[in-house]
Order: structure tokens, then sequence, then C-alpha cells
């Protein structure tokens, strides 16, 4: 019996029934006889690559989408609460006006919140996840975190989890470790509570940490329906894939370190970085970590100039320069992926073909300065091939693609003219674990060609995947360099929070700080 659901008495129907779902497009089929039941005081997750089924299936629960087949079924009096991805918020309208939207005036109601009282209960209502923000700030001004708390507290308001089931639809994507566990610990209470809860994510390690059982998408198919407690990680990513876990590649020799740094920064500054020196050599994977607010968030983007820096010195192949500027960092070799590739690092209004080239047009044209589209479009074909971009369509726009495709996409432009230097900036972010893989292979086959590769990311897993060496940051300053031996998910994860790590030589078991999560450093948008 699952840690939620009560274990006695006879067994009661469910709260929630989905039954043979089918659901095509013109040239797919999203979901094929797909069936699950969520009982009340469970937790089950729904997990699989992206284009699995999953949005579909929470469409389908919205009834933004209607079934081919199958039927859904509530008991009665049992209402379904949806938190969608993209939040569904007015952005023009303030946080606390948002929460009061349904509870104040009705759902159609767009009246500013006049009271002190309901004005109490939004300031409550966003305060219970430990989040203090101006509550009358537009929901547009919000960080992601801040929007996130707003969509949880509205959909949490006004019930008490007896006769209701809530889906949360990847909404731990724009919330820090410390968030997710404050929210984590509001659905456990709402389970308890009697509620049911469909979690459909691809953080594995919050699947696993969260659901009593865990139902697998594969190609719109159901492919397992298993309790969580006997799912480990490698088994979730086989039933997944389809396959086993590639094993790890051994890290590059020690003999990297001989080589000339073909990137040199002394004294960099900017943003969050208070001051950082660093070196990339070419062949060698560079990661920076640290918590949300150290200076690893900025680290990229600085480098590569997109945000204004100041250095002691700075040095591409053994040139200075004053700092570093988008257009002459793309001339001498450096790429950047940003971490927000919705906003900074695509234009979703032109398709695939058009982002990938927009960058480097010169080597497209003709000696009439036109642009050949037939090279062009043979050009983005094979990119597209080369990093498993699906569907495989140049000429489809790219906000139709679904993320980790997009950042695919976004990769495939980065690499395309051999980068000497690759500036990533949560290069997985908001993926799945199929789109995950394939991205890290393309990493470790452009450090092999020869790129020097800064990796900055708040997954420690993913750090110690790729990197041969890790930067950790700690208030803007780099404060650990942690490689070999030393390069381990607690010394990580410790280093981050000034904490002595369990296998650390100097260990003397009294915290300098709060408790480190044990599976990463700290989640951010």
């Amino acid at each position: 019996m699952s840690r939620g659901v009560p274990s006695a008495g006879p067994p009661r129907p469910p709260l929630l029934r989905v039954s043979g779902i089918v659901k095509s497009f013109p040239d797919l089929v999203a979901l094929d006889d797909v069936s699950l039941d969520v009982h009340a005081g469970e937790i089950v997750a729904v997990v699989g690559h992206n284009g699995s089924g999953k949005s579909t299936l929470v469409k389908i629960l919205s009834g933004a989408y209607t079934a081919d087949a199958g039927t859904v079924e509530l008991e009665p009096g049992t209402g379904l609460h949806i938190i969608h991805q993209d939040l569904a918020l007015i952005g023009e309208l303030s946080a606390a006006e948002n929460l009061m939207l349904v509870t104040a005036g009705g759902a159609g109601s767009f009246a500013p919140v006049h009271t002190r009282d309901e004005r109490d209960r939004a300031r409550e209502l966003a305060e219970r996840f430990g989040e203090a923000f101006d509550i009358d700030a537009p929901v547009r001004d919000l960080t992601p975190a801040q929007r996130a708390i707003v969509a949880i507290s509205r959909a949490l308001d006004g019930w008490t989890g007896t006769s209701n089931v809530l889906v949360l639809d990847e909404s731990t994507e724009s919330l820090h470790r410390t968030e997710v566990d404050v929210l984590f610990e509001a659905v456990r209470r709402l389970a308890a509570d009697g509620a049911g809860v469909v979690f459909v994510s691809h953080r594995l390690d919050e699947v696993l940490g969260l659901a009593d059982r865990v139902v697998v998408l594969r190609d719109g198919r159901k492919v397992a329906d298993e309790p969580a407690a006997g799912i480990d990680h490698g088994r979730l990513v086989e039933l997944i894939t389809g396959s086993a876990a590639a094993a790890q590649r051994e890290r590059m020799s020690a003999t990297v370190a001989d080589a000339e740094p073909v990137l040199e920064v002394r004294g960099l500054r900017g943003g969050t970085v208070e001051h950082l020196d660093l070196a990339l050599r070419p062949g060698e994977i560079v990661g920076v970590a640290g918590v949300l607010g150290s200076g690893r968030e900025a680290v990229p983007a600085l480098l590569y100039g997109a945000v204004p820096s100041t250095a002691d010195r700075f040095e591409v192949a053994g040139r200075a320069y004053a700092r570093p500027a988008p257009a002459e960092s793309l001339r001498r070799g450096v790429a950047f992926v940003p971490g927000d590739r919705a906003r900074l690092g695509a234009v979703r209004e032109l398709v695939a073909r058009e982002n990938v080239t927009l960058p480097q047009l010169r080597t497209l044209t003709g000696w009439l300065g036109g642009i050949s589209r037939r090279r062009e479009r043979a050009e983005v074909a094979g990119l597209m091939r080369d990093h498993d971009v699906r569907p495989q369509r140049p000429e489809q726009g790219f906000g139709l693609f679904s993320g980790g495709n997009q950042q695919k996409i976004v990769m495939a432009r980065s690499l395309r003219d051999g980068p000497g230097i690759l500036l990533l900036d949560e290069p997985t972010q908001g993926v799945d674990i199929g789109a995950k893989v394939a991205i890290y292979d393309r990493i470790e086959d452009a450090a092999a060609e020869g790129a020097a590769v800064l990796v900055s990311s708040s997954d420690a897993k993913e750090l110690l995947r790729l990197c041969h060496r890790v930067v950790v940051m700690r208030h803007g300053r780099a404060a650990a360099t942690l490689a070999g031996s030393d390069l381990t998910e607690p010394r990580l994860v410790a280093e981050g929070y000034g904490l002595d790590a369990p296998d650390s030589p100097n260990r003397s078991g009294k915290p300098s700080g709060p408790a480190a999560p044990s599976h990463e450093l700290e989640e951010q948008p």
C-alpha cells in the first residue's frame, strides 16, 4: 500500500479514473489507450520524454483537449485543480489581484483588491511558501519562483484536501530547492488530508522523493505503473528511455592542465560576481556551481559580454581586450547558450532554420551577397539530424517544438561553426531525460574536438557527469575548485553552503549554516 493511501477498511473507488484515453493529431498519436487511477491520499507521478504524452494528458484533464476515445471520471463531489506549466497568471495584475481573482470577485472579475482583509489574505497565502515579496507588484515583474508561488497559493486556497484532486504540471520548474521543499511539504499535507495528487515532472529525484506511485509514458503509451518504493533512479531512466542509462564517460586525463588556456580572466566583476579568476583550456569541461545568488548564474553571460562586466585582464586565444562584448566574442569563436532559451536563446517567431543560421549568415552567401537557401536548408537539415531534433522540420516555428527540442536547436546553432569556447548556462534546464542525454553527448563531443567548455549549473549530478573540475561560487567569489577524488556530490553541496562535507578530512561535525539538500545545490529558473 502506498504511504498516502489508507490501509484499513474496504477499497474505495478512486477520486480520479482515466480509462483508455486516445488522442491523435494529423501526424501524431499523442496518447494511445492510456489509463490511470488516483485514490484519496495518493501522490501519483507521471513521467516521460518530451513528446511522450504528458502535456496532452494534462490538457485532456483540464478540458483544453477532447479525447478521441476513453473517459475521465471524477468521484461525485470531487474537485479538480490544475496548476499548468505556464501558471495561467495575468501579468498586468498584481500578485494580490491574481491570488484573489476567484475568491474575491469571481472568475470573471478583474477588479483591483482594495480591502485590507483581502490584501492580508493574499500576503498570508504567499508567505506560506517562505517567500516575502511585494504583493502589489505586477506579476510580470516578479521572479519565476515568485510567479510559481502565486499560482500554487491560488490553487491551494480555500480547500482542505478532502474530495479534491490537485494536478501539478511541471510546477517546480521555476522553484529553487528550498521552495520545492516547502511545496512538497504542503502537497504531502494535502494528501494526508485525503486529496489525490498528480505530479507531472521530468525531475526524477523529485519524483522519487515525493510520489507513492509512478506512471511512465513513452511515445503516447503507458509502459509502467509501479510503486515508487520499488524504483531507483537508474530503473526510472530505463523505463523512460526504453534502454539502460549509458555509463558515464571516463574523465579526461590530467594532461589537459598542461595546455595553454584559450580563455583567461583575472578579477572578473559584474552582476552578482565580485571577483573571479578563471582559465579554460582546450578539451576541458569546467563547471561553475553554487546556490542561488552566489554568482554562479552570472558567469557565462559575463564572459560572453551579454551583461556589462569589468576585469583586470581578459584574454581569448592569448589576445587581450578591454571587456567582452557579444559581437567580438562571436568573432573570436566564443559561443553562448543562455539559461532562458525562450527569452534570450532564440527568436520564437522564427522557424527552426532561421534560428540556427541567424547569427552567422556569411557562410551561406554567394558572390553577389544573396543567401543560398538550398545550402541553408541542407546545412540545417544535417544539424537537426546530428542533434536529434524531433520532429526534423526546419520550417516549423521554434515555439512549436517541445522544450527539449528547442534546447537542441539552440545547441545546434551554438555548435554550428565549431566554436573554440562554449559557454553554457543551465544547458538541460526544463528538458526530459532523453534530451538531456543527447545534449550531454554534444557537450562532450565539443570538448573531444578541442573546445574549452564552461557549464554553469544548479544540478550537482549534471556537473559530476560532465566536468573535469568545478569552481564553486559563494558570495560572488570562487570558494573552492574541486577535481579528481575531491569532486563528489557531498563536497559540491557542502562548499556551496559553506559547510563541512561528510567526506572532508577537516570535518568538525559542527555545521556552519542551514542543512544542505542531499541531492542538488539549488533549483532555479
